[in-house]
């Protein structure tokens, strides 16, 4: 079954970089890995996504050139690298088997705990 974990949030000055990972420890099925974010009193929203079989992605604009997601198969692990940071960024960040293509990305009815990020000087 689909079982995603996500670790790496923290906190960090505007400007810095963190490494967000997505384990995936149990699904046996093909699909693609979203990062979504929610920001206190804010909604869910997806940020990028990775589709494992063709690895096109997708970036929303806030975070294009920004943020870079990739995946080590080998590892079953996506990755979300955030660089230059900013105090818009700050959210709980999730990962789930979500559609994606260049164009853009599904949603998930299922979350995990998520992990936080505080970018604050």
């Amino acid at each position: 079954q689909v079982q995603l974990v996500e670790s790496g949030g923290g906190l960090v000055q505007p400007g810095g970089s963190l490494r967000l990972s997505c384990s995936d420890s149990g699904s046996t099925l093909p699909y693609g890995i979203g990062w979504f974010r929610q920001a206190p009193g804010k909604e869910r929203l997806g940020v990028s996504c990775i589709n494992r079989a063709s690895r096109l992605t997708y970036y929303t604009d806030a975070v294009k050139g920004r943020f870079t997601i990739s995946v080590d198969s080998a590892k079953n692990t996506v990755f979300l690298q955030m660089n230059d940071l900013e105090p818009e960024d700050t959210a709980v960040y999730y990962c789930a088997a979500v559609p994606c293509d260049p164009q853009g990305m599904g949603n998930s009815q299922t979350w995990g705990q998520g992990t936080e990020v505080t970018v604050s000087a």
